[in-house]
């Protein structure tokens, strides 16, 4: 057991890092998943089902819908921007 523990913890320290370097915004949200269901994991190891739940719920569910929803929104405008540019130029 102490094995995964140093595991979820090595993991979760590479989650975060990774973060900050990816430059692709949907891998990024995709690693911040990953990181909040590590997370819930370790909460649970840590015998705190409530927290676990919560972070599961929160962290990997709804802001990562959200995360995605804005995502293509914000596509959607770079794509109708470049639209725009080819037309008057």
């Amino acid at each position: 057991m102490e094995v995964f523990k140093v595991i979820l913890l090595l993991f979760l320290i590479v989650c975060a890092v990774s973060v900050s370097f990816i430059k692709s915004p949907l891998t990024s949200v995709i690693v911040f998943m990953s990181y909040s269901v590590v997370m819930s994991m370790i909460w649970f190891i840590l015998e705190s089902p409530d927290l676990a739940i919560t972070e599961a719920a929160v962290g990997a569910g709804v802001s990562s819908i959200l995360f995605f929803v804005t995502l293509r929104k914000i596509q959607a405008i770079a794509q109708k921007g470049d639209g725009n540019e080819q037309n008057q130029g």
